[in-house]
């Protein structure tokens, strides 16, 4: 998960365009519930939250934990195929420094919507009708009452037992640390001690650090490390996004693509993300409004 900052690629906001009315199913699904005659128009003067049916899908959806549980599931399954393979590593090309041959083997996981759920705070944010700000997600941090998201501590427990260390790369702020590691393990992740957050601000010997992307981090876990899975709920998790537009994501992953399902593992976050100020030209400067417009218009309507 990377980090929400309203000025940077990677931050909270709305998921535009949420359905206002289900599909009509056909008569012969006798399991599926009825659809609606016709959607109701919002009382007057209250503004339809975008971000609404996305947070209220991550909370109460059971395919929203089914699609966490395969994906540790399957992730444990070839985790100790991958350990063997001594030529095995799940790192890019331009973040691998040091050979892998000899090296500790890890693996390396985002926090946010990744390990920990933080959906509270985004529901907290519809009930306010607010936006993200730094001191609110540091006071929800502080709290170190986030819960692990599904199969995740049972995946990341199973790594430890095998000698793999697991690394939690995340754009939390670095002054966030104790709390962070505070919530991991009251959430019953395994945390080897304060080397294992690698939060936004870890200094990174002859790394210009770029933003918030995280290669000057990763380039620090591969001096020690044989990366053998990576974890994430956006691509920068993976591999440095130069640009963040259609285009230049698509580009960033296009290399990789083999590895989605063996060695990186993604996961939905459909509430923020770096894919939301691709869609506004990453100008968090733009009213709300202007933001919700461009989105909007990217839509596909045939």
């Amino acid at each position: 998960m990377s980090i929400r900052l309203p000025a940077t690629l990677v931050a909270f906001a709305l998921l535009a365009g949420c359905a206002s009315q289900a599909p009509v199913k056909p008569a012969s699904d006798a399991s599926a519930p009825a659809a609606p005659v016709a959607a109701k128009s919002a009382a007057p003067g209250v503004a339809a939250d975008d971000n609404l049916n996305a947070v209220a899908w991550s909370q109460t959806a059971i395919e929203h934990d089914l699609i966490y549980l395969q994906t540790y599931r399957d992730a444990q399954a070839r985790l100790l195929a991958a350990m063997k393979d001594k030529s095995w590593d799940a790192l890019p090309k331009d973040d691998r420094l040091a050979p892998v041959a000899g090296l500790k083997p890890a693996i390396v996981l985002d926090i946010d919507e990744t390990v920990l759920d933080n959906s509270p705070y985004q529901a907290r944010l519809i009930k306010s009708g607010g936006e993200f700000n730094e001191a609110d997600w540091a006071a929800w941090c502080n709290e170190q009452n986030a819960r692990a998201l599904p199969g995740v501590v049972a995946f990341t427990q199973f790594a430890a037992k095998h000698g793999v260390e697991v690394i939690y790369i995340s754009n939390r702020a670095k002054d966030l640390d104790q709390s962070t590691l505070a919530n991991l393990r009251k959430a019953g992740l395994p945390v080897s001690g304060p080397q294992s957050f690698l939060g936004l601000g870890t200094f990174v010997e002859d790394c210009e650090q770029i933003g918030t992307e995280k290669g000057c981090r990763r380039q620090l876990i591969s001096r020690k490390y044989r990366v053998l899975m990576q974890f994430g709920d956006q691509i920068g998790d993976f591999v440095t996004v130069l640009a963040n537009n259609a285009e230049g994501r698509e580009k960033a992953m296009k290399p990789y693509m083999e590895w989605i399902g063996t060695r990186w593992f993604v996961l939905p976050n459909p509430t923020y993300g770096a894919w939301e100020p691709s869609l506004f030209n990453n100008d968090w400067t733009a009213p709300r409004d202007e933001r919700r417009r461009l989105k909007i218009n990217a839509l596909r309507f045939d």
